[in-house]
């Protein structure tokens, strides 16, 4: 038979049917000796023991894989960060979507509590990343306010939910797929983070041909694998300028004559996302260095 892991708990793999039973299974040490560990989202083959138990014999060739969230095989990432209360870290999203889309992964960018934030925040945010060619939605997962459209967009894909504690993304689960029942915490009043209720990734049958993975929080992201030179292709609202920039190659950093730069100055580019872009573009090239 041929299913999709869901859970990976203590060398126990759950596997889906894709209709509506879950197995129990272990992997075969065959997969220890070629260093090839499952995870959630792999495709794969299992022998049926019994009515809730089996063995995975065979990882199905995986179309992506993903080191955080650990995830194989998904369509898109929605990342999940509050208008308010956490207030969003634009600094930790634009990594996060630098990573996802050096890994070419879709995604989502999703904006909950909007009931605790202003219109004008809301709009804000909003032009600059639909400007970056980004999805972006407004929600209030505990309200059920604004999740038709992003529903739709969910269905018939695997997503992952990513985003940092604190900003609902387990009551986001939950209203989309209630059977999850995932455990959701409030925010701190201390130090207004997140508690950690996600402890591990699992991806929820939702219906047939779409599951949802709730992941758990991260609060660092440090952008890896690619080069210094890749990165200014990953900021989509450049490429318009980049022909006004005066050398081949311009990495936008130290040229004076830049376009990006100028476009920066006048206000075409927003100023927060190109410092972003100017931290992460070091922070690559010091790493190269050693």
């Amino acid at each position: 038979m041929t299913g999709t892991i869901i859970k990976g708990i203590g060398g126990f793999y759950y596997v889906h049917d894709g209709r509506s039973r879950i197995y129990e299974c272990r992997a075969r040490g065959v997969f220890r000796s070629r260093k090839i560990k499952p995870l959630v989202g792999d495709r794969v083959e299992f022998e049926v023991l019994s009515d809730t138990e089996g063995n995975v014999t065979e990882i199905l060739p995986r179309k992506n894989q993903l080191i955080r969230p650990a995830v194989a095989n998904i369509d898109q990432a929605l990342v999940v960060f509050a208008l308010e209360d956490p207030k969003p870290s634009r600094n930790l999203l634009d990594r996060f979507l630098v990573t996802m889309g050096y890994q070419k992964v879709p995604v989502l960018i999703c904006f909950n509590k909007m009931d605790l934030g202003t219109e004008a925040k809301a709009k804000e945010l909003s032009d600059i990343y639909r400007k970056a060619g980004y999805e972006t939605f407004f929600i209030s997962a505990l309200r059920e306010e604004g999740l038709e459209e992003l529903q739709a967009l969910l269905k018939g894909k695997t997503t992952a939910l990513a985003g940092p504690s604190g900003v609902g993304k387990s009551t986001l689960t939950n209203r989309i797929h209630p059977e999850a029942g995932m455990e959701t915490g409030a925010v701190s009043e201390k130090i207004r983070r997140g508690r950690h209720t996600t402890r591990h990734s699992e991806l929820f049958f939702v219906e047939e041909g779409t599951f949802l993975m709730d992941t758990p929080g991260f609060s660092s992201i440090f952008v890896d694998g690619m080069e210094p030179e890749e990165l200014s292709s990953l900021f989509l609202e450049f490429a318009p300028f980049v022909p006004e920039c005066r050398f081949p190659g311009c990495v936008h950093i130290g040229e004076r004559e830049c376009g990006v730069k100028n476009a920066v100055r006048e206000g075409k580019i927003d100023g927060e996302r190109y410092e972003n872009y100017r931290l992460i573009y070091e922070e690559l090239k010091s790493k190269r260095r050693y």
